[in-house]
């Protein structure tokens, strides 16, 4: 089923860019959380919402505990998660120390994807057949 992502356009006025061109932004319209997704999921298996909101809230967890151990967490059909490092450089590598040049974390997430093997191009699957359109109504926040 094709999707319709709708967007908004904004100008990049940052002064060191110069040129102040016009760019897309998606819109999000809403946020769909845990029990939204529980009661979707229930109409199509056997399982109550109670065990998919538990099964959810399990699965984050692990996710969690999985990531702080500096592991990647692939599940099949949705991608991976993984860790990355914000750093400041530094000199030389013997200048560099954890507590002065990394700043933070990211988590990272890459939809599960398929290879074209005669462009090399991957295609997520997440991401295929989707659609633009322009907002209309959108009122910024």
């Amino acid at each position: 089923m094709a999707g319709i992502i709708q967007y908004v356009t904004y100008q990049d006025n940052r002064k060191e860019v110069g040129t102040h061109l016009y760019y897309g932004r998606a819109v999000h319209n809403t946020t769909i959380g845990t029990e939204q997704l529980a009661d979707r999921i229930q109409r199509s298996c056997t399982l109550k919402v109670s065990d998919i909101v538990a099964c959810l809230k399990e699965l984050s967890e692990v996710i969690k505990d999985e990531l702080g151990n500096s592991n990647r967490v692939h599940i099949d059909g949705l991608g991976t998660f993984y860790v990355n490092v914000k750093s400041l450089g530094a000199e030389s590598e013997e200048e560099f120390t954890a507590t002065e040049n990394i700043t933070g974390f990211r988590v990272k997430f890459l939809p599960e994807g398929k290879k074209d093997t005669a462009t090399g191009k991957i295609t997520r699957n997440w991401l295929q057949d989707l659609k633009v359109q322009k907002a209309t109504g959108f009122v910024k926040a």
